[in-house]
């Protein structure tokens, strides 16, 4: 018997990397897919992504999707409350396990187990501890392809958005970059690969450069993003708009 899973999709590289991977394991069944998307502007969190655009990648990977509606700056407490309600919900249809695409951020880790034990579910970690340079080359060689929707100016400058990810772009990347962006340099949306069925048709739009304030009420560090650092909001993201093809 096959252990019922969820995967957490998040539209990028490592989610399509790891979902492919777990589909090849006989030992789950994943029942669904999860996004966590911007209530405000109906985009895929962090990413920036369409909603229409994560419809259609599940509609090609043929999986149903789970969408959770979360505030733009939600504090951790309601951030946790709309996850809860949602596991809770999935856990009536028998789902049991929680997969992800993390490969070496250990506190998260910890995080996803711990909050997950409180419901009941096991987390699974398919590419953890494998090297990113092992992972990047691995992606491109099954013939994944995808396109970078999101950089940190921190780390990457405006360049490097609306890029796809080639040998090229590699070898591009700065030394302190991971090439998996696993330290929230980059974020990708994965539009093509041997988990679909049809590649994604989308047109690039235009390139945005957006700040985030600084929460005036709410301690930054009790944020949902990854606001712990001193310097979190000093730096702005830019970021490039797919638009579906009909």
């Amino acid at each position: 018997m096959k252990k019922k899973a969820l995967f957490n999709w998040s539209s990028g590289k490592d989610s399509a990397l790891a979902l492919y991977k777990t589909l090849q394991n006989d030992e789950y069944e994943i029942s669904c897919l999860l996004t966590s998307v911007n209530q405000q502007f109906q985009r895929i969190s962090m990413h920036g992504v369409r909603v229409e655009l994560l419809e259609q990648q599940a509609e090609s990977i043929g999986l149903p999707l789970e969408i959770m509606q979360i505030p733009e700056m939600p504090t951790m407490e309601v951030y946790e409350a709309v996850m809860q309600a949602t596991l809770f919900k999935l856990k009536g249809h028998g789902i049991t396990h929680s997969v992800f695409g993390d490969i070496f951020l250990e506190d998260l880790r910890k995080y996803r187990e711990d909050k997950l034990a409180e419901i009941g579910f096991e987390a699974v970690f398919p590419l953890w501890k494998i090297p990113t340079s092992d992972l990047i080359q691995e992606f491109i060689a099954l013939g994944f392809k995808t396109i970078v929707v999101c950089v940190n100016e921190r780390f990457l400058d405006k360049s490097f958005v609306g890029r796809i990810i080639d040998q090229d772009f590699i070898n591009d990347l700065p030394e302190n970059v991971d090439v998996c962006g696993e330290n929230g340099e980059f974020h990708t949306f994965t539009f093509d690969g041997p988990i679909f069925s049809n590649p994604i048709q989308f047109e690039i739009g235009e390139i945005v450069y957006r700040k985030y304030e600084k929460p005036k009420e709410e301690d930054s560090s009790d944020t949902a993003c990854d606001t712990s650092a001193s310097d979190a909001f000093d730096y702005g993201f830019w970021y490039c708009d797919l638009i579906q093809n009909k």
